[in-house]
């Protein structure tokens, strides 16, 4: 049964009846020209890959991720597509069952790059499986590809990690135009602030200039009002999946009563005996009701969950995924620390429609094709510290 997408005020939620919306409800029409194909690495539970597809026109064809979980969400929203193991094993090169595609996606793993922990960046353990990355793109020369990652990214390794990421992908033959940019989703209807980079490559030959989409939600003129944790959160207890309360310990319970609207542990005064230390600003976090919510994180010790206002209790997974933009009626398999898990790893999906918009006219020949090499060796000579400059803009 095809999937009804609606708008709720200015984030996307679905369902399978107007049970869960209240707003006006608007149908995305689907779109008849060519299909776009894609082929998706580190799909997680599919939220880049969701992104793209609610927009239309775009579907994936193969997929890969290592989780088992993960790989059972996939399957459940985008059929027994996705290949579950390790991505250095497969040989895009020789391995007929990897198809050719017009795109492709993936957000290689970021905890060697993210801020939050150690950031080894290419020294780490997973740091460089970019590498399989650039190996799915070489083989399939894709008109285009998306690579996300998050902000840390930019710094790693002194910077000179994003420069060598830069510097592989531009030399795939027969060259890519890499064009990187930092996102704040919020800004693009995410009802979260949530900054990460996307990395957009366009193969050279297909002349098609392409250019990040500016921002529709802010403060500003122009702009539509930020999606808020109030937008996000109406009528949320209704929904009956991943929906279930964490049990919460009366000292916990406590610690969150200390804590107002939008703070943190950091608002517990040092001489309370429920006073506690954290590294993170994650910790006990408190959402605030009227701005978007601070950014949702996959894992982490006691006190990382994300809590509830005004409620004194940890959010729920769904209230999670809600906020990461998920539609209702995307359920997640596995125990509630692996949906956790799940929803913290995984793209808005609305935080890509901008983009997925953006690159349509070049995979249907909508546009006026210009010489992209004198702008590929342009970019290529540009200082690192110049290009970060046009990435962070």
């Amino acid at each position: 049964m095809k999937k009804i997408v609606y708008f709720e005020k200015n984030c996307i939620f679905a369902a399978k009846s107007r049970k869960y919306t209240n707003n006006k409800v608007i149908r995305i029409k689907e779109m008849s020209k060519k299909t776009i194909r894609v082929v998706s690495l580190f799909s997680g539970c599919g939220g880049l890959d969701l992104g793209f597809e609610q927009v239309g026109d775009y579907k994936t064809l193969w997929a890969n991720d290592f989780k088992h979980e993960a790989c059972q969400t996939f399957r459940r929203h985008f059929g027994n597509i996705i290949v579950e193991g390790d991505v250095e094993q497969i040989d895009p090169y020789n391995n007929s069952s990897v198809p050719d595609c017009d795109l492709v996606l993936g957000g290689f793993p970021c905890q060697d790059f993210s801020i939050i922990w150690k950031q080894p960046g290419l020294n780490g353990e997973r740091g460089n499986l970019y590498k399989s990355f650039l190996r799915f793109v070489d083989a399939k020369k894709p008109k285009a590809f998306v690579a996300e990652n998050v902000k840390g990214i930019l710094t790693a390794n002194k910077k000179k990690a994003i420069r060598q990421i830069i510097e592989d992908f531009q030399n795939i033959e027969p060259g890519y135009v890499v064009i990187p940019h930092l996102y704040n989703f919020a800004e693009y209807g995410v009802p979260e602030f949530r900054e990460r980079v996307l990395i957009v490559g366009i193969r050279v030959d297909t002349g098609f200039k392409f250019k990040h989409p500016a921002p529709t939600h802010g403060v500003g003129e122009g702009l539509k009002p930020y999606v808020t944790v109030r937008d996000a959160f109406k009528n949320v207890k209704e929904v009956p999946y991943n929906n279930e309360f964490l049990k919460v310990q009366e000292r916990t319970k406590k610690i969150i009563s200390l804590i107002p609207e939008g703070g943190n542990f950091t608002d517990i005064p040092k001489d309370s005996p429920y006073y506690v230390k954290g590294m993170i600003s994650h910790v006990y976090r408190r959402v605030k009701l009227d701005e978007p919510s601070k950014t949702i994180i996959a894992a982490g010790g006691g006190g990382t969950w994300g809590y509830h206002y005004p409620e004194n209790r940890s959010l729920t997974n769904r209230e999670r995924a809600r906020i990461q933009s998920f539609p209702d009626d995307f359920i997640f398999e596995g125990n509630t620390t692996e949906v956790r898990r799940q929803i913290g790893n995984a793209v808005p999906p609305v935080g890509v429609h901008a983009i997925a918009q953006a690159l349509k006219p070049l995979f249907w020949g909508e546009y006026e094709k210009v010489d992209l090499c004198e702008l590929q060796d342009y970019l290529k000579n540009m200082p690192v510290e110049e290009r970060l400059k046009m990435i962070t803009k």
